[in-house]
């Protein structure tokens, strides 16, 4: 099983009424939730890890788990309000407005975490809630209680949302020297490193200990890199409703070939193969394709992939 741990929140995504007045429809999101959505459409046995509130947001949010086989049972409940995040589209590019205090996902704390079962070998995470406390101090808590898994790691950098940049650089930093895998975008690359080469700034991460960085350029395409090798895969074709939940959806498709795969172990991923990683790349792809070509973040399922 795969476990995602991250936040979870109601996107309200721009619309309007019949008079052409500006509206706000509630749709459930988050970047590490939407990547644990798709792995479950995807026939992944994924699990959700977060502080969900007993609202009836988190009621949205919870079914929506379900709904998708994502087992939501160590989630941590309160009675704190759920996280919104207004959405606004931009040439298509969704710009976003939290509001966040007090919630059911930030109020997390270490002492929240629960005991993760063994038949979870491989964690994810990333997303908003690295960047606030006390949550991101939970969450970098579970990951180095988890070391001996695989762990994963995106980031999502949301610079808009940063307050304390320097602390929030530091979190990445020790986290990405735990991470086994490391995904950013190419926008993430230069929040982190500035302008320059992109090869060599995933160099950077890989030398800080992780085996696989994967790099997304958006309509381009993907990376993988690791300390020997260099892998492009280009796009998928798609005509593009928005880019809502783009790159969580790319995280499962790669998440989900690895598993599919049997590489989503320590010493497999130190040794993976071009073609493998060509695989993953390829079907982290056609999934983002598939998201980009609906509204919001609607990932696709197994079978229509296949």
């Amino acid at each position: 099983m795969i476990l995602c741990c991250g936040e979870a929140l109601i996107d309200m995504l721009p619309d309007s009424t019949k008079p052409g007045e500006t509206a706000f429809v509630p749709t459930v999101g988050g970047a590490v939730f939407n990547t644990a959505i798709a792995l479950g459409r995807l026939g992944i046995e994924t699990g959700f890890y977060s502080g969900l509130s007993q609202d009836f947001f988190g009621d949205m949010l919870r079914d929506a788990l379900q709904a998708s086989h994502v087992d939501s049972t160590l989630a941590t409940i309160s009675n704190r309000p759920t996280t919104l995040a207004f959405v606004r589209l931009v040439d298509g590019q969704a710009r976003y407005t939290f509001y966040d205090e007090n919630t059911a996902g930030r109020m997390l704390e270490p002492a929240d975490l629960p005991q993760i079962p063994d038949r979870i070998q491989t964690l994810f995470f990333g997303g908003i809630s690295l960047v606030s406390e006390p949550c991101g101090s939970a969450y970098e808590a579970l990951m180095q209680q988890h070391s001996g898994r695989v762990t994963v790691l995106d980031p999502n950098i949301r610079p808009g949302f940063v307050t304390d940049e320097a602390a929030y650089r530091a979190r990445l930093d020790r986290m990405m020297a735990q991470a086994d895998i490391v995904k950013l975008s190419d926008e993430d690359l230069r929040w982190l490193f500035g302008e320059g080469d992109m090869q060599q700034m995933a160099q950077n991460v890989i030398a800080k200990g992780a085996a696989i960085v994967f790099v997304t350029e958006g309509a381009k395409g993907a990376w993988a890199y690791t300390r020997s090798q260099t892998v492009f895969v280009p796009a998928r074709a798609a005509t593009v409703a928005d880019t809502v939940g783009a790159g969580d959806t790319f995280n499962a498709g790669v998440l989900a070939s690895l598993s599919k795969q049997g590489l989503l172990g320590k010493s497999a991923l130190q040794s993976i193969g071009k073609s493998a990683l060509t695989a993953a790349l390829t079907y982290g792809n056609r999934a983002a394709a598939i998201t980009v070509a609906r509204a919001g973040a609607n990932p696709p399922w197994k079978k229509e992939l296949s």
